[in-house]
């Protein structure tokens, strides 16, 4: 397993980065021939008037060439997420090095500084930014987001707590129209680590750090509009009340939605969702250039093309139709793809997924029964250890991944190989004598166990992904072997994320992610979006919402570690904890992993240039987005 360095998590380097502005160049600055032709037209203003003074440099695997369309394929309106990984910004964000290592460069910042006790950290705006639409980004825009929207309850009932170590949410002051420091009452060694992966959070999609335009979205927001005019709004868009308005599913601050709303990402949106067509066109006022001067990014439009099935996108990628995609490209399509790559003038390439595929059941079901099994250590124990996940690996993976634990990959710094292979050993006959020993001695006449309530021991599991029907087939008859009757369910996407969000479900099927820089946001292991979500609204409200754990309920002592973690003056201290944490998680099994550290394939046709191998694929790292995509070009005939 290839193994990547987290520079982030060094303190040393983190200060050094923190010192560090972008040097100014002398260039003739160059751009797309669709924008010159703007230009000449006198729709647009000329290159150096649209980029900032000192633009941010990406360095190109090679200087490339303007123009061409980005194909890819999408599964509907609620695959928001995959082509946001495309184009996302933030302050500080994740690149890989020359070798493939993860790295932290600036993004639309000239400078930041942090301080020596790691409270305040200050961050200069490039000179000359501007959103989408041409108009200027200043501090006006982070004082619009800090008071107008992260603390407004109205939009943001409750600021998660990786941005309120000790419970006291983050300060800001504004020091100039470029300048602006936020500031924390104690220590945050893992705050640009937190940036990098998830910004400054809700709500919108694209989540630019500190950054909303006002002078748009201000007509949108209850501290200046009426009442009258934004009930007006909601009605207009189709919610209920206008704070529904806000948010990654808002038809107003997400972009996959509203082609009005200014940007600062390499491209916008041009044709929303919903539509078997979603198309992104370049930003005209976009903040970086090549080594060259050449204006990022090269690809004009990407075009998403929608499709319901696997063998459907299969058959699009084998007739040459997709330009380059890892989203849905399984594993265990390798064999064939590979096959087929002279057919479909294209190459299969591989990243290194960070996750592991994992069963996740819901610790706040409504099953009480079913819930106070899972609750039970060695039911959980069984669970994890009633699964061969060797056969698993080899027929429903194509022997890319590992057998493993949902913990951390090989690489992390907070890896540890006892915790890898922790209750990942195949063992039914063990699994059989814990469930007796539980009490489900009981079975119908089908072999299966019986519950306390009497009715057959059941787990029904979703999946959003076609593909995945062959693997829980096979876990289907392992679980059958120990007396457990598992239920798979292939439903839409949009269901499958409804169902989690409504607390509606027994067990989910999903890649659990965020294994690589696990500090950058730990939320997964603390419950939050997935196995105890109730629980973590609980702990994130300070008990204003959710369901609370009984007292002496293991996740308890992860959110502990957490709260330790957070305000820990040092990075030793403060990974030492993060450890802690992790230990906890998965020691106690709450989530059933199954294989991990597989190669995630991805299709890369011919032309299609820039596209490195084996770098790290996570939430995390933001997915496709770590291999900087603006640099990315398709060559021209």
């Amino acid at each position: 397993m290839k193994k990547f360095s987290l520079f982030s998590t060094s303190s040393v380097l983190t200060l050094a980065l923190a010192a560090t502005a972008i040097a100014p160049m002398a260039w003739a600055y160059d751009e797309a021939p669709m924008l010159a032709e703007m230009v000449e037209a006198g729709s647009l203003p000329p290159v150096d008037e649209r980029l900032p003074a000192n633009p941010t440099v990406i360095n190109a695997v090679q200087p490339g060439q303007y123009g061409g369309v980005w194909a890819r394929a999408y599964r509907g309106p609620g695959d928001r997420w995959g082509p946001t990984k495309l184009m996302e910004e933030r302050v500080v964000k994740y690149a890989p090095d020359a070798d493939g290592n993860v790295t932290m460069m600036p993004g639309y910042i000239e400078s930041y500084e942090v301080s020596d006790d790691a409270k305040s950290f200050t961050f200069t705006l490039l000179e000359g930014l501007k959103w989408s639409d041409g108009h200027p980004v200043t501090t006006e825009d982070v004082e619009f987001w800090y008071n107008d929207i992260f603390l407004n309850t109205a939009i943001v009932p409750s600021i998660d707590p990786t941005f309120a170590p000790g419970g006291v949410p983050m300060a800001l002051d504004v020091i100039d129209e470029r300048t602006f420091k936020v500031s924390f009452e104690q220590p945050y060694v893992y705050f640009l680590t937190i940036l990098a992966k998830d910004s400054t959070g809700e709500p919108s999609l694209d989540r630019p750090s500190f950054l909303f335009p006002k002078h748009y979205l201000s007509q949108f927001n209850d501290k200046y509009a009426s009442e009258e005019d934004l009930a007006a709004a909601a009605e207009k868009y189709g919610v209920e009340k206008w704070s529904d308005l806000w948010g990654s599913k808002g038809p107003v601050t997400s972009w996959w939605e509203n082609t009005d709303l200014p940007v600062i990402t390499a491209w916008q949106i041009e044709t929303p969702a919903p539509g078997d067509v979603v198309t992104m066109v370049r930003n005209p006022y976009y903040w970086a250039v090549d080594q060259e001067g050449q204006q990022l990014p090269y690809i004009d439009r990407i075009e998403h093309r929608l499709f319901e099935a696997s063998d459907a996108f299969n058959l699009m990628i084998v007739q040459g139709q997709i330009g380059m995609q890892a989203r849905y490209v399984n594993s265990n399509d390798f064999t064939f793809l590979k096959e087929n790559e002279g057919k479909g003038g294209y190459s299969v390439g591989t990243w290194i997924n960070a996750s592991t595929w994992s069963f996740v059941p819901n610790y706040n079901m409504e099953d009480e029964v079913l819930r106070g099994l899972f609750e039970n250590r060695d039911f959980r124990h069984a669970m994890q250890i009633a699964l061969d996940r060797e056969t698993i690996n080899e027929l429903g993976f194509s022997g890319l991944g590992e057998g493993r634990s949902a913990s951390p990959i090989s690489g992390s710094p907070y890896f540890d190989a006892e915790l890898e292979t922790h209750w990942a050993d195949y063992d039914p006959d063990m699994a059989n004598e814990l469930l007796d020993g539980v009490g489900l001695t009981e079975r119908d006449g089908g072999g299966f166990r019986l519950r306390s309530d009497g009715k057959r021991l059941q787990v029904v599991v979703e999946a959003y992904q076609d593909y995945a029907s062959p693997i829980l087939e096979i876990a289907t008859e392992f679980y059958a072997d120990v007396g457990i009757e598992l239920l798979p369910r292939i439903i839409d996407r949009t269901q499958w994320d409804d169902n989690r969000d409504n607390n509606n479900f027994v067990m989910q099927y999903t890649p659990f992610d965020r294994l690589s820089v696990v500090a950058a946001d730990p939320r997964n292991m603390m419950g939050s979006d997935g196995w105890a979500n109730q629980y973590y609204i609980w702990y994130s409200t300070g008990g204003e919402n959710g369901i609370e754990p009984p007292a002496d309920h293991p996740i308890r002592d992860i959110w502990a570690a957490w709260d330790k973690a957070s305000v820990a003056g040092n990075q030793d201290d403060a990974d030492a904890a993060m450890n802690d944490l992790i230990a906890t998680f998965v020691n106690e099994g709450f989530v059933i992993g199954m294989v991990g550290e597989e190669k995630a394939p991805l299709v890369v046709k011919d032309g299609f240039m820039n596209v490195r191998a084996d770098l790290v694929m996570d939430d995390v790292t933001r997915g496709i987005g770590l291999g900087q995509t603006q640099q990315m070009w398709i060559k021209q005939d």
